[in-house]
């Protein structure tokens, strides 16, 4: 369950899990998922320094140091990194549900992005049209939530 504070941040926590838990997603997450929820947009942050744009936002620059405040939308589609394709169900942490077989798992470089963003991959039918490089783009879950879940899987772009 996530809720959103006086703050505009948003609040996780496990519910009625046997380990409860309460997890801040700060000031850029908060925003990252807002946007997300909102507008179907992906947000990133740019380095004033190196000019590098990370998703999801991160409040530090890695190699420069530098602290980061420019949030910046980057493309809801970009190219596939790596990926893999499960073919064992396991409970979802997030919906306490078994994953459907075959399901896929990637890691994307989106248009826009320097770094990549990893999310559930929809497996095809003719599993050969999934390839490193491919392009793929967000398929959006029919009712919009406070987190990642909102992005209900990346998808092949048809060509």
């Amino acid at each position: 369950m996530t809720e959103e504070n006086k703050q505009g941040q948003f609040i996780m926590s496990s519910g009625d899990g046997s380990q409860p838990y309460n997890y801040a997603l700060g000031l850029y997450g908060s925003k990252f998922i807002a946007e997300l929820r909102d507008k179907h947009q992906i947000l990133g942050i740019r380095c004033p320094k190196c000019k590098t744009v990370y998703v999801p936002a991160r409040q530090v620059c890695g190699p420069c140091f530098t602290e980061m405040h420019e949030l910046v939308p980057v493309a809801t589609e970009g190219k596939i990194v790596s990926f893999t394709i499960l073919r064992f169900q396991f409970l979802d942490p997030e919906t306490g549900e078994k994953k459907p077989v075959p399901y896929g798992y990637g890691f994307f470089k989106l248009d826009g992005a320097d770094n990549n963003f990893q999310h559930f991959l929809e497996v095809p039918a003719d599993e050969s049209r999934l390839w490193i490089g491919a392009r793929v783009k967000a398929v959006f879950a029919d009712k919009a939530q406070n987190t990642l879940q909102t992005i209900r899987h990346f998808a092949l772009v048809d060509n």
